[in-house]
């Protein structure tokens, strides 16, 4: 399974960007598709996931500015980031969670500049 993200960038403190990233190599559905995020010298977290039920979970500091969605029969998922902070910082990784194994894309920066 590949995951293939796309997205990232430069962005000013205040401005958006949208985050998309695609299955491939699969036939099967994941059950939970998301992102995380790891910012500079720190921990990899999870910023949002939504499951085949379009059952979400966001992280605190996201939420109200990020959005998530999911095209389900074409195995993609989006991030919406609005109203970007220079904590918001990170190289952003694309998850998701199939019965009997995890797939991770990547990582696609994104840089947000005060």
């Amino acid at each position: 399974v590949q995951l293939q993200a796309s997205g990232g960038g430069l962005v000013q403190a205040g401005g958006s960007l949208r985050l998309s990233c695609a299955t491939s190599g699969t036939r099967f559905r994941p059950t939970v598709m998301g992102w995380y995020r790891q910012p500079p010298g720190k921990q990899r977290e999870l910023v949002a996931e939504i499951t085949v039920g379009d059952r979400i979970t966001y992280a605190d500091s996201v939420k109200g500015r990020f959005t998530i969605s999911r095209d389900s029969p074409k195995n993609i998922v989006n991030l919406q980031m609005n109203n970007l902070k220079p904590e918001d910082t990170a190289v952003y990784y694309c998850h998701a969670a199939f019965l009997r194994e995890d797939s991770w894309g990547e990582g696609t920066l994104v840089t947000v500049s005060s």
